[in-house]
């Protein structure tokens, strides 16, 4: 279940509401000096480019090199104005391909952006639970002959959750491949409306597989559809295997960590986060979410094992080789919301293969890639029970010793802030009423507060690694929430009474509560929690020490007059590390690309974009005697507030004359 963010504008200020907020392919057509052929950078997700051709010394020297437009704004029907344009492209077979939110793929010159080809799907109405298609997968089939069709194939997964085969070359449908060239994606995942159901994040290769995960509507019923994760011959798309998170059979050791009845009827803890890929161990990582609802887990007590964890499957048949849960029976949307980054600590001399996963909460769990154990001491800490009746929070929660948590989780009333002390004064008040004993306060009749929140710490753009440097980048957003749990006999009178832009009512069917949630703000309609609301960080690979931290994003486009500090903005996209020692990310409301120096934190370069930026930027040097160029999709984002478009802009250095 995805993180969704919510703003509008009156009056001059802005407003804001969180509401959910390796091995590589090889490539034909010859091999990038630079490339992308996955879209993490590769099958790890390292999100890391060698490009080394712009540094900190020319990064002020970027200009547009190209851009251009999807045409998804033009279509007709209009398309839904919660769709958001999050694509990062791959560099694929000489080109560059990427996906488009109305089921398009593009194929793009790299050194020009002139289309090649274009393949076109059909996309039916407007109520998925997210509007969006963030990338696409390549692969090569080595037992074709060279010039045979589909033999360098795209797959794409279209927010109607129709799996594509495409070749690469062509855009022609790999009509051996399932029927005509697709696979129907909502088979076998349970009762589905027409909202309740999508594909988000890109499938993953892995060997002759593909293997996709799904997202699934937030808080509407217990009986939400199915969470698999399925794997599919990536010639014939024929179904090899599937493995449901939640543990149906009595027979498997982690039923335990439920009771009958729910292990049955509860749905989701699915993967809606991209997949990793371990070639060498033949691994999958997979990031799964919270089971359904989940604001109330009365219908579901216990651990809820499998929901909200790492999970390490053997790619050739699913099956379960470990896992590491993050939240236990989780109350908050407290989802696995990023992509598990595979890389290497350093200890004592000795290279240890791990994963890196972020959180919601602002945790980065670093754990042993081949047995789940962590590398970076865990603890097992209590936390507070709840008061709801019928409800049974679980005692414990892990938190990560080290790294520091990466975003604040505290936030009492002597900690409000505000532009005066009037509007601080009120949020002090505000705060005050809220039950709030910690990151693990679990919601309440009366209002809790949630800090970060379902939509802070870290979300789908996930972690860039630099392992010659020896760093990781994240980007994180952090602003206070509150939410209340609303007894049925009066939810809908409550939901028909407090309609507001800023205030998400939600049914939770099949529980007895429905439930509301906001952001904490003041009547200045800023965050009564203390900026930077968004920023940039980077961490130590081996020891998780704090190296810098730079406020992400600059507000004078949202408040009409000067803020003496950097407040930094609330952001969805991911970040780009380079050989050149920069980090390059969008994702801040602002709509700006920026350059960070990957050393010192500095921020170096920005450029405003034709609309909001929250994609993860990638980048490539096609020769030696080429350009360096750093590509964004520039779509925005409709639950974010940020300026709409259909745009792909690449940046370089420029041309020499």
């Amino acid at each position: 279940m995805q993180g969704r963010i919510r703003t509008r504008l009156g009056a001059g200020l802005w407003l804001l509401a969180l509401a959910a907020c390796g091995g590589e392919p090889a490539v034909e057509g010859g091999e990038a000096l630079a490339g992308w052929p996955a879209y993490g950078a590769d099958a790890w997700g390292s999100r890391y480019s060698a490009a080394d051709q712009i540094r900190a010394a020319n990064v002020a020297s970027l200009e547009r090199a190209w851009e251009i437009r999807t045409g998804d704004l033009d279509a007709d029907p209009p398309p839904p104005p919660h769709m958001a344009f999050q694509a990062t492209p791959i560099l694929a077979g000489g080109l560059l391909i990427l996906p488009t939110p109305l089921g398009r793929v593009l194929a793009l010159d790299p050194a020009s952006g002139r289309e090649v080809w274009r393949f076109t799907s059909t996309v039916e109405g407007h109520e998925y639970p997210e509007y969006t298609s963030r990338g696409v997968a390549h692969w090569l089939d080595v037992r074709a002959p060279a010039a045979a069709p589909c033999r360098e194939r795209i797959f794409a997964a279209t927010v109607a959750s129709r799996l594509f085969a495409i070749d690469a070359r062509t855009g022609e449908p790999c009509r051996g491949f399932g029927a005509g060239g697709e696979v129907d994606l909502r088979a076998g995942v349970g009762e589905l409306h027409p909202w309740d159901y999508t594909t988000s994040s890109p499938p993953v290769v892995a060997g002759d597989l593909v293997v996709v995960g799904s997202a699934i509507a937030d808080n509407r019923r217990v009986d939400a559809p199915r969470g698999v994760v399925r794997a599919y011959g990536a010639r014939d798309g024929a179904l090899r295997w599937t493995w449901d998170p939640i543990p149906r059979r009595p027979a498997d050791p982690a039923h335990a960590g439920w009771d009958a009845e729910s292990a049955r009827t509860t749905g989701a803890a699915n993967a809606w986060a991209p997949l990793s890929f371990d070639p060498e161990r033949g691994l999958l990582f997979v990031p799964t979410s919270s089971p359904s609802p989940d604001y109330y887990g009365g219908q579901r007590p216990g651990s809820n094992r499998h929901a909200n964890s790492v999970v390490a499957l053997r790619a050739e048949t699913g099956d379960l080789v470990w896992e590491f849960q993050t939240v236990h029976h989780d109350l908050w949307d407290y989802d696995v919301p990023a992509q598990p980054t595979l890389g290497h600590v350093r200890r004592d001399g000795v290279e240890i293969p791990v994963v890196l996963q972020g959180t919601k909460m602002g945790h980065l769990f670093v754990l042993h890639r081949e047995t789940g154990e962590p590398v970076f001491p865990v603890e097992e800490r209590p936390v507070p029970a709840s008061d709801v009746p019928g409800e049974e929070a679980w005692p414990t929660q892990p938190f990560p010793v080290y790294p520091a948590p990466l975003v604040p989780q505290a936030l009492g009333p002597d900690d409000a802030w505000g532009l005066t002390p009037w509007d601080r004064g009120r949020c002090r008040r505000k705060l005050a009423a809220l039950r709030n004993e910690g990151v693990f306060t679990p919601p309440s009749l009366a209002g809790t507060l949630v800090y970060p929140s379902h939509a802070g710490g870290v979300n789908w753009g996930g972690l860039a690694v630099d392992a010659k440097r020896r760093i990781v980048v994240v980007n994180t957003s952090n602003v206070a929430f509150q939410v209340r749990l609303v007894p049925r006999e009066g939810y809908e009178g409550q939901r028909a009474a407090g309609r507001d832009a800023l205030r998400e009512f939600a049914p939770q069917e099949g529980t007895p509560f429905g439930m509301v949630r906001e952001p904490v703000l003041s009547p200045l309609m800023l965050p009564c929690n203390p900026p930077p609301w968004g920023a940039l960080s980077a961490l130590d690979l081996d020891t998780g020490e704090l190296l810098w931290r730079s406020p992400l994003g600059t507000v004078p486009d949202r408040i009409p007059f000067p803020v003496p500090v950097r407040l930094g903005l609330p952001n969805l996209g991911g970040p780009l590390l380079t050989g050149g020692g920069l980090a390059f990310v969008g994702a801040a409301m602002d709509g700006y690309l920026r350059a960070f120096d990957a050393e010192t934190g500095e921020e170096l370069w920005k450029d405003r974009l034709p609309a909001g930026g929250n994609a993860t930027p990638m980048s490539y040097r096609l020769d030696a005697a080429g350009r360096q160029y750093v590509v964004i999709a520039a779509g925005g984002h409709g639950k974010l507030g940020t300026r709409r478009g259909d745009w792909v802009v690449a940046y370089a250095l420029p041309a020499p004359l």
